[in-house]
């Protein structure tokens, strides 16, 4: 009888997990790349976004240039949807069912994401960290496949309205609002926030619509009504101006602005910094304006980023800052991946991050998730614009 080596035999028990541990793949993935889905508004009423896309893209590509993920190359697909959900329906089939990417990521927009709400769990291709903040995003029992990533609207909403009763529990307020799932979403935490006082405190709602050309009769509305309290609910173009109408008609209410227009690239500038002192909004991450992180290693990064790969970017623009943190969040969640890079994998693996908390998110923030929480960011801090900066104040608010 022939005699195996127990060196031999060693060897042969050790590589043996390493055989069974197969690769798995779902159509977008391969040995050599993984193809991301995407869909933004490079056109349109809401193309003050389209940086986001285009700040994702040179992540992607800072990360190829570094030898991918785990390996793999990253194919960053982005289609232009102009902010139409029946454009958002259309690109999105086309992403899954034509260029059959592994999953879409940062799909922009809640009019645009509900529209492909269905389609996506339907066809079980993780819809991960859309760009929107609807509270409907953290529905894992319904909607197993999408998941959301920024504090959600409603959220948002009570801690305005939290302030407004602890400061002015006697304003009367005027809202502002966009007429969609977006818009009614912020307004409806704001309500529950102010509780029975919300008949009472608020004085007038008026909404527009995304195919407006402007917001300038409602805001002569909300004047007459007597407000002495606005909150603008708005997206970036409409944000700028309502900002300058009411600075221009001689306005002067305390103005609260939804943190997803709370740009100074994008906003502020535009509408002007001098009409914008005294602003108040939310933030939860670093702000590269603020002079308090001009030497914060997080902030340094981010910039050399820029500068090498995205260098026609705004730096005034956090827009651009929010697209380099929620991109590192799904390369965290892909490297967890591993060789299992199945649709299901994906999304048990955007599930179970805990503590997890990229350098660029305020100190005291961090990403917890779960197979019963999707709503990965759930703390802000309120801010003040002084006429050249957000100026933070206040404890971190939320969980």
């Amino acid at each position: 009888m022939k005699l195996v080596p127990i060196a031999a035999l060693l060897a042969v028990a050790l590589a043996a997990p390493a055989a069974l541990a197969q690769k798995k793949y779902d159509p977008g993935a391969s040995d050599k790349s993984i193809k991301i889905g995407n869909t933004n508004p490079y056109s349109g009423p809401a193309s003050a976004y389209g940086t986001i896309g285009k700040a994702i893209g040179a992540y992607w590509k800072m990360v190829n240039d570094k030898g991918g993920v785990n390996g793999r190359m990253i194919e960053f697909i982005s289609y232009d949807d102009g902010y139409s959900p029946p454009k958002t329906v259309e690109m999105a089939r086309k992403l899954v069912e034509q260029d059959r990417v592994l999953l879409l990521f940062q799909t922009l927009g809640t009019p645009s994401n509900t529209a492909i709400h269905k389609y996506m769990n339907s066809k079980k291709v993780p819809q991960a960290f859309v760009a929107t903040g609807a509270t409907k995003w953290n529905d894992p029992r319904n909607f197993p496949w999408t998941m959301g990533w920024q504090p959600n609207y409603q959220t948002e909403g009570r801690i305005y309205a939290e302030h407004i009763l602890k400061n002015n529990p006697k304003a009367k307020i005027g809202v502002l609002y966009q007429n969609d799932d977006y818009g009614k979403d912020y307004l409806k935490g704001f309500r529950d926030g102010l509780g029975d006082k919300a008949a009472s405190m608020i004085v007038k709602e008026v909404s527009y619509e995304v195919t407006d050309p402007t917001v300038d009769s409602q805001m002569v509305q909300l004047q007459a009504s007597g407000a002495d309290t606005f909150f603008n609910i708005t997206t970036p173009k409409f944000a700028a101006q309502a900002i300058r109408k009411a600075y221009d008609t001689g306005w002067k209410p305390t103005h609260y602005l939804n943190n997803v227009s709370a740009s100074i690239g994008s906003v502020l500038k535009p509408a002007g910094l001098e009409k914008s002192v005294g602003l108040l909004s939310t933030q939860y991450y670093k702000d590269p304006n603020d002079p308090q992180w001009k030497d914060d290693p997080a902030i340094k990064e981010w910039q050399a980023f820029m500068a090498k790969y995205y260098p026609e970017g705004n730096l005034l623009d956090p827009f651009n800052q929010y697209a380099y943190l929620v991109s590192s969040t799904l390369h965290e969640v892909l490297k967890k991946s591993g060789d299992n890079l199945t649709r299901a994998n994906v999304m048990k693996q955007a599930a179970s991050l805990q503590g997890y908390r990229p350098d660029g998110l305020l100190p005291g923030i961090r990403i917890n998730t779960g197979a019963n929480d999707f709503a990965p960011i759930e703390s802000e801090q309120l801010i003040r614009f002084t006429g050249e900066r957000w100026e933070r104040f206040g404890p971190i608010i939320g969980r």
